[in-house]
């Protein structure tokens, strides 16, 4: 007969999954011990960014709430380090993206004196028109436009990995969308699926 498994008897030999399953259960010794590993790693991907500290300490702190808030959602916890380094990661951009909010709506505030409100709103019609055709693209397509056009661009191997179109493929799938979507605003028509 083999002996019975017996549970680690320190947090420290537990492994991610466990760990996480007991923090979940309210376990703060584990919580301590997530945090313990991995407090180096979040740390550095939030200095890579550069930030304030109070943006830093911010996207940390966001990071941790996260992985409270997504502990069930963690596919694989043997892999945790590179989920909190995504998570860390897009925190920061998060917090780069509020603050250069708050920067553009300040700048906006201040009238362009050599823009009349006709071609205002002439900007405001072609994007709106724009994002319309984008809209009735394939999914996969739009998927594509979404990710690589957005105010915060991503890098052709993150778009990859994150949508499972091979990196070869998006340029060249990118400069059809571009043509697909020029040729309907042009035409003024909309995008078959």
């Amino acid at each position: 007969m083999a002996p019975p498994i017996t549970p680690p008897s320190t947090t420290t030999e537990a492994g991610n999954d466990q760990l996480l399953h007991s923090a979940g259960g309210g376990d703060e010794r584990a919580w301590t011990e997530i945090v313990q590993r991995y407090r180096g790693l979040v740390s550095a991907v939030v200095r890579s960014y550069r930030l304030q500290d109070a943006d830093a300490h911010d996207a940390e702190q966001r990071t941790w709430l996260r992985l409270v808030e997504h502990r069930h959602a963690v596919r694989d916890p043997e892999r945790l380090g590179g989920w909190l380094a995504t998570t860390a990661s897009r925190e920061c951009l998060r917090i780069l993206r509020e603050s250069r909010a708050v920067v553009t709506d300040e700048l906006d505030a201040v009238p362009d004196p050599d823009r009349t409100v006709e071609d205002q709103v002439v900007d405001a019609d072609t994007v709106s028109r724009l994002w319309t055709i984008v809209a009735t693209l394939p999914p996969r397509g739009r998927t594509i436009m979404m990710e690589l056009f957005a105010e915060e661009p991503r890098p052709y191997a993150d778009v990859a990995r994150d949508t499972g179109i091979p990196i070869g493929s998006l340029g060249p799938s990118r400069a059809r969308l571009i043509d697909r979507v020029r040729r309907s605003f042009d035409t003024g028509l909309m995008v078959s699926a």
